[in-house]
């Protein structure tokens, strides 16, 4: 369901999430809210290493990933440091304490409002999309997202606002945006997301 345009550095994974209800009535376990933490105990560490390349995957298709254009893995780990991080639904929580403990930035689309086909490739000139309920908008050219048949819709910096997660959403699709050289990483990361998700009662399937 998923394709990938050529790409030298990209090593993503991506899965595809069922909840056995809409995420509005999903309880979010107390485990997984202490995930959210820099102390927590966690079988992954991020690296200073892992972060460079990164960012050099967001840079290598021309887009700048720095001050607010920084890869949200980034943002997660300063929130961590500052107290925690915000408590959203049961998908984008296990995202995050994913994102948080490995390095790697992760998007989570819901499936419903995505329209397939969908791909991973980099933005063209001049797209951008509205990443957020006031309606401000990211400029995307250069960087790699996930397409849909309306447009770019996430990536490794903000996902679009139009197939973000909300209460009734039953169905996601994960992207890890991994790099070529983090293999083990990646696959590590990708095993322990859809482990803490299927121990919270969700099934997982590769995309």
């Amino acid at each position: 369901m998923l394709s990938l345009d050529p790409h030298p550095l990209l090593c993503a994974r991506a899965f595809v999430t069922t909840f056995p209800k809409p995420l509005g009535e999903c309880e979010v376990p107390g485990w997984l809210h202490e995930l959210h933490l820099e102390s927590a105990a966690a079988p992954l560490v991020r690296s200073e290493e892992l972060r460079g390349a990164v960012r050099d995957l967001l840079r290598h298709g021309g887009y700048k990933p720095t001050g607010r254009g920084k890869p949200s893995s980034e943002y997660l780990a300063r929130a961590a440091g500052e107290g925690g991080l915000p408590r959203i639904n049961l998908a984008v929580d296990a995202c995050n304490a994913i994102s948080l403990h490995s390095g790697l930035p992760i998007s989570v689309v819901d499936l419903e409002r995505a329209r397939a086909p969908l791909r991973i490739g980099v933005a063209g000139a001049f797209e951008r999309y509205v990443f957020n309920a006031s309606g401000q908008e990211i400029d995307i050219e250069g960087l790699l997202n996930l397409f849909d048949a309306a447009g770019p819709c996430a990536n490794a910096v903000k996902d679009a606002q139009r197939t973000k997660t909300h209460p009734g959403t039953l169905r996601t699709l994960s992207v890890l945006w991994g790099v070529v050289g983090h293999e083990t990483q990646v696959e590590r990361a990708a095993a322990w997301y859809r482990e803490l998700l299927e121990r919270a009662g969700a099934a997982t399937a590769t995309a």
